[in-house]
Order: structure tokens, then C-alpha cells, then sequence
């Protein structure tokens, strides 16, 4: 199927950069990994047509990791844009040829300026090579493209090195799912990355009783009812930590079953040890759990053990990262 081929030709393209990874090769990437650390500025980003393109999105990534960057139109720098590029600032550069004329000339200005350069090409022998500080090689690729002529397999393997370039950089700085979230506080990822704590809308001591797990089924759903009700009762241990859960299914089943059980002991009934998170979980593992377990009801605990709130399904879907 011509589909697969091209797929496969794509998927060819980046694994034979990997296994040209030997010490050679991986010389070049430690120089552009320390070049790109020490920037103090921004890493701009430069090339012409689908290059351009894909230098967009590699941008992007730096970005989105930590690294503040922004691309420049080779032509238009020319025209005013130099203007966009200050001293500290470190220029990726990218043509699959090493030939582009615009970007040769934008990588000359910048060498004469004294500015770092890092270039992505074809070969270490082109022209682009010969301007930039630290060279990269995509190496020889056979395009999907039919005739050989459009830009496929060679942007997707810029992109991954792009890619690879910026996450190798945002590991060196040890940045964390929390320093991702501050650059990405909306959407689905902004959201998945909030602690659990800031979604809770059953809080212990608010609108969340607790039982012991001594009182009977009875007492409990007495403890427990008002108007905004959560679905299940948590019940806690002489230590006030979480010894089960009692949800509105587990009642239906058991008074279906034996109509004279509301006077039996909570804690012979209740689920015990359920799964649950900590404070310290970010509204992503409850995802996780609702998806894999199948719960519609979370206990939240502190470090002790002992219950915070209580995360129901119907408010994970209210924020839109579990679909009904």
C-alpha cells in the first residue's frame, strides 16, 4: 500500500539518524546542546518554505519546554527583522540543501555579528555547514515523494531533530511537570497538569462528612444527606484515616439484598483500602484511574492517610478531560 511506503519512508529517515549516533556524530550534538544551554536569550529559529515551516513548530517546542524562542524569516530579516535578534540570542538555522540562499546570507550577517550558529543540513560539507558553529547532519534521504522532489522525509527528520534538540535541552534544566504547566495553564494539558486539590469539589470538613467505621449503615446515610451530596461515603479508622468507601451503588445492592441491612456496621459492608490519591497527584491520575478502574468516586488523602475530599467523575467531565 503506497500509504505504508510513504510512512515507512518517513519512520526510515529519523531511525537512520539515531544510528548514526556514533562518537563522531555525537560530538556534534553535545557542541549544539552546550551551545543552546548557554544561550541567555532566545533561540531563534530560521528557514525558507517547508524548512520555514517546520522551524515554526521547533520553536515552538523550545518554548513550550522552558527555552523562550521565536522565528525569523529569512528574507524578511534582511528587510527590518534583524531587528528582532538581540545579543545573548543563539540562531538554529535550517536547510535540508545547506544551499538555501536566504538563509546563507542570514547566517553570514549573524557570523559577522559574531552571534552562535547552529545549522541543520544535508551534510557537514555544505555551505551552510561552513558558516555555523556547530553543524548537524540529516544525511542523505530518499524524499516519499514519488519523484523524489517534495519535502517529506527530510522535514520530518528536521522536526525530530528539532524536537530531540529542545528535550535534550529541558532535561539539562531539570525542567518538571510543574514548570510545563506554568507554560501551558489552558487547555486539556494545562488542565491534566492542576493538583488535584484545585479541582475538589466535595472537601472534608466543607461539604464532605465522614463516618467511623463502627456506625451502622443507617447512622450514616443520616450523617450524610443534605443537598449537595457527594456519591459515596468515606469512612475513616480510630486514627481518622481512610479505612473504605460506601458508594450510592454499594447501597442500592445492599438493600436490594437484604432490606434489613441499613442496621448493619458500616465497616463490614464498605469497600475496603480503596484506590485513591494523594495531595500530591495532579488531576491527570485521576484521569488515569477513572479510565483504567473504571471509578466514579476518589478519595483524596494527605501525607497521614487521612481523607481531603473526594473527586467524583461528573466533575472530571464538567472539566472536559473524560468524555460521558
Amino acid at each position: 500500500m503506497f500509504i505504508a511506503e510513504c510512512l515507512r519512508a518517513e519512520a526510515g529517515a529519523v531511525l537512520r539518524i539515531a544510528e548514526r549516533l556514533n562518537e563522531r556524530e555525537g560530538t556534534h550534538w553535545r557542541n549544539a546542546l552546550n551551545c543552546l544551554a548557554n544561550c541567555e536569550g532566545h533561540i531563534v529559529v530560521g528557514g525558507m518554505g517547508k524548512s520555514g515551516l517546520i522551524g515554526l513548530k521547533i520553536s515552538a517546542t523550545f518554548s513550550s519546554l522552558g527555552q523562550p524562542s521565536h522565528f525569523v524569516h529569512p528574507s524578511e530579516a534582511i528587510h527590518g527583522d534583524l531587528g528582532r535578534i538581540r545579543r545573548g540570542d543563539v540562531a538554529l538555522l535550517l536547510s535540508y540543501s545547506g544551499s538555501t540562499e536566504e538563509v546563507l546570507n542570514l547566517a553570514a550577517i549573524l557570523k559577522s555579528d559574531g552571534m552562535p550558529r547552529i545549522g541543520i543540513s544535508r551534510s557537514h560539507q555544505s555551505a551552510l555547514a561552513s558558516l555555523c558553529d556547530v553543524h548537524l547532519a540529516v544525511g542523505e534521504i530518499e524524499e516519499a515523494c514519488p519523484l523524489n522532489l517534495a519535502p517529506t522525509a527530510s522535514t520530518t527528520a528536521i522536526l525530530a531533530m528539532g524536537d530531540a534538540l529542545a528535550l535534550a535541552l529541558s532535561r539539562r534544566r531539570n525542567f518538571t511537570a510543574d514548570d510545563f504547566h506554568k507554560h501551558h495553564p489552558g487547555g486539556m494539558l494545562g488542565v491534566g497538569l492542576r493538583k488535584i486539590t484545585e479541582a475538589l469539589r466535595f472537601r472534608v470538613g466543607d461539604n464532605l462528612p465522614v463516618v467511623h467505621d463502627q456506625v451502622t449503615v443507617r447512622e450514616a446515610c443520616r450523617h450524610t444527606s443534605g443537598n449537595r451530596r457527594a456519591g459515596a461515603i468515606l469512612v475513616v479508622d480510630d486514627r481518622q484515616r481512610l479505612a473504605g468507601i460506601f458508594t450510592d451503588g454499594d447501597l442500592r445492592r445492599l438493600v436490594v439484598g437484604d432490606p434489613n441491612a441499613m442496621d448493619c456496621r458500616i465497616g463490614d459492608v464498605m469497600t475496603p483500602r480503596p484506590q485513591h490519591l494523594t495531595v500530591d497527584d495532579l488531576v491527570r491520575d485521576a484521569v488515569r484511574l477513572v479510565r483504567e478502574r473504571r471509578l466514579d468516586e476518589i478519595p483524596v488523602l494527605d501525607h497521614d492517610g487521612k481523607p481531603v475530599g473526594l473527586v467524583d467523575v461528573q466533575d472530571l467531565i464538567a472539566m472536559k478531560v473524560v468524555s460521558e
